[in-house]
């Protein structure tokens, strides 16, 4: 099912590529019914597993490029045509240069697929950080008028200071990023045939014969802006569309760790049948569910294992918090 999604949304020799993919697991799967049926044993019905259509429904959504850390764990394979187009030392005319259709073009700010598992794990933080907080202090037996303002407060510190780290590292890596590429654009221009005699040896350091290797080199460097993208790739191991932007990643760590913190804090906004403090309970804990359960997706484990798991810590730590705060109340009121 995955490879026939991918084969799907890809295009040219990406989807090319997922085909046969597909048609090779097709016949591995026909070969063992076959055994299965020698061996007198009734062959199920295949169904997709809910984890199984959860991802090939993100693919459709995401993109795969989105998606690569999930695809690793689920054991899809052809995932290298990801890579660079040089990053084996194949001939560039082996390699997918199709561009990528407009729905797909903002994946290239993010070639490592991070997005979707950095937004779990920043919704994630938000649920734990802000229903332990909200949890200690009623435990402390404030009032829910002071619940919410802490946890309000919990909330909005903690997405500025998430949104002002992330800001700051990507900043940061992209300034060192634009810097050591420039030095590279510059020589590049004022020196090309050093730069190709520097990319001859490492495409011969990769088995490539030195004639192959030349060639190659000198093809690649005559385009200056493929030459710049490989020069970056091969010599500083540096990709150049991976340049995020430092706002849209503060933002995106602001919303995820805000979307997290305010699920422990409605039932104290909207009315519930529960009382204010136990549908916050009851509100952490199918937080903590689902948002285990999103986790396997990079880990490859069960879903109701990582689910049930991740309740578990995260009740640990809120139950901790209560304790915290049940101790301190008692103290200050005595």
């Amino acid at each position: 099912m995955l490879y026939r999604t991918m084969e799907a949304v890809e295009r040219g020799p990406r989807a090319e590529l997922f085909a046969r993919l597909r048609s090779a697991s097709e016949r591995q799967a026909g070969l063992w019914e076959d055994r299965l049926r020698t061996a007198g044993v009734t062959v199920p019905v295949f169904h997709p597993g809910l984890r199984v259509r959860l991802v090939a429904w993100l693919i459709r959504r995401l993109g795969p490029r989105h998606m690569l850390p999930v695809l690793a764990a689920m054991k899809v394979r052809g995932l290298s045509v990801y890579r660079s187009t040089t990053d084996s030392g194949v001939s560039s005319e082996h390699v997918d240069t199709t561009p990528l259709p407009p729905e797909e073009s903002w994946h290239h700010a993010n070639r490592g697929g991070g997005t979707l598992r950095a937004a779990v794990f920043g919704v994630n933080d938000g649920l734990v950080s802000n229903a332990s907080l909200i949890v200690g202090v009623s435990g402390a037996g404030s009032d829910p008028h002071t619940v919410v303002i802490a946890g309000l407060s919990g909330l909005l510190a903690g997405s500025l200071s998430m949104a002002t780290g992330e800001y700051i590292s990507v900043r940061t890596q992209r300034e060192l990023l634009e810097h050591q590429i420039g030095l590279e654009r510059h020589e590049l221009a004022t020196m090309p045939d050093e730069e190709v005699d520097e990319l001859t040896m490492i495409y011969e350091a990769k088995g490539l014969s030195p004639e192959a290797a030349h060639a190659l080199a000198s093809h690649l460097i005559a385009d200056p802006e493929r030459g710049l993208d490989t020069l970056a790739r091969e010599e500083l191991g540096l990709d150049p569309h991976s340049l995020v932007s430092p706002l849209g990643a503060a933002l995106a760590s602001f919303a995820s760790f805000a979307a997290g913190a305010t699920i422990p804090l409605l039932p104290f906004l909207l009315p519930t049948p529960f009382s204010p403090f136990a549908g916050t309970i009851v509100a952490m804990e199918i937080g903590l569910l689902i948002v285990g359960g999103l986790m396997s997706l990079f880990t490859g484990r069960g879903v109701a294992w990582s689910a049930i798991r991740m309740a578990m810590l995260g009740s640990a730590a809120a139950g901790a918090t209560f304790l915290i705060g049940r101790l301190l109340g008692v103290a200050v009121a005595g």
